[in-house]
């Protein structure tokens, strides 16, 4: 039960972001920590991702738009809306997947993919380091 109220906040959060025309100043700051697998050499790497902001991943491009950490006292569990694109080498970007994921049900809401996957971690208060690199990199 919840889990299931968790669900429902998080989805009534983006919609209250998303009708304010963003909401600035509830996202500033905050980042969700991914987890991703390139399959065919077995690497895994953690990306930081600040809201708003293009992270890639080999041919990815992974655009947090919302993350929700359950607070201490709940069962743990971190939910992001992810948007992810695979740019060709033409230049190309076609949408893989757009939706949530959630950190304790990876396979839940996973990208299906050949060669990449990608989880939730966590979601977190980015560092001073991370909002200056994602700032050289605006989502778009």
């Amino acid at each position: 039960m919840r889990l299931t109220l968790f669900f429902l906040a998080a989805g009534a959060a983006l919609a209250a972001a998303t009708a304010d025309g963003a909401n600035a100043s509830a996202g500033e700051g905050r980042l969700a920590v991914l987890q991703a697998l390139d399959k065919v050499v077995a690497r895994t790497s953690e990306l930081e991702a600040p809201l708003d902001r293009t992270v890639r991943f080999g041919t990815l491009r992974i655009v947090v738009r919302a993350c929700h950490a359950a607070p201490p006292e709940e069962p743990p569990e971190n939910a992001a809306f992810l948007e992810i694109d695979e740019v060709e080498h033409s230049g190309t970007a076609t949408r893989l997947y757009t939706g949530w994921m959630f950190s304790s049900t990876p396979g839940l809401a996973a990208l299906e993919h050949p060669v990449y996957d990608i989880s939730v971690l966590a979601c977190t208060e980015a560092s001073p380091e991370a909002d200056s690199a994602a700032s050289e990199n605006p989502a778009g």
